[in-house]
């Protein structure tokens, strides 16, 4: 039987090299010391889909206010994909935190590598139970649609706000100026693509 529990460092490490280093381009992905760092910090939790001792997916979480998540990656280990492994974690996610509204960034299909595969993500959430905001966002040239996870619709302005403070509340104002924008013109083209960085 599957459970959902916090990795250790160790692990997060693992599952960072085996997993999320081929599942992310590196415009999407943080470098390891990064979550690292906000693992300790506190303001990340490294959740992960173990089947006995066996980790067989990842749904790491960037943690705002109180009562609002980022879902920074959910990946499934190869071997295991296909099996509806990515539902039961987003499944178990509600009910560990089911005080807190979850959102997702899924890459918008019209700007991302492989638009099928961003189509059938977008499909994924959907048939898992999440909404679709009214808006896009654009990070580190990462064009994004934003979804979220909750029992009931909210405001658009309310879910950039929280959205808006996770990424705030990490970054200076310089580098949050120059890398993100919430929303995201829907006039604009992307933002020129960069490794997530924090110097």
């Amino acid at each position: 039987m599957t459970e959902l529990r916090l990795a250790s460092p160790e692990q997060v490490a693992m599952v960072y090299e085996r997993d999320l280093r081929s599942a992310f381009p590196p415009a999407e992905l943080k470098p390891l010391a990064n979550i690292q760092d906000m693992c300790r910090e506190g303001c990340y939790q490294p959740w992960c889909l173990f089947d006995g001792e066996e980790i067989v997916g990842e749904c790491f979480l960037w943690l705002g206010h109180p009562g609002w998540d980022l879902l920074d990656y959910l990946c499934v280990t190869e071997s295991h994909r296909n099996g509806g492994e990515g539902a039961r974690m987003l499944e178990l996610l509600r009910r560990t935190k089911p005080e807190s509204v979850i959102l997702i960034e899924s890459e918008a299909p019209c700007h991302a590598p492989d638009p099928g595969l961003a189509e059938r993500r977008l499909g994924f959430y959907a048939r898992c139970g999440c909404r679709t905001a009214g808006y896009d966002t654009d990070v580190f040239g990462a064009h994004y649609k934003i979804l979220y996870l909750w029992p009931s619709s909210l405001p658009d302005e309310r879910l950039m706000e929280e959205n808006r403070f996770i990424y705030q509340n990490r970054f200076s104002q310089e580098k949050y100026n120059r890398y993100v924008r919430i929303p995201r013109d829907p006039a604009a083209s992307p933002m020129a693509q960069v490794p997530w960085n924090e110097d």
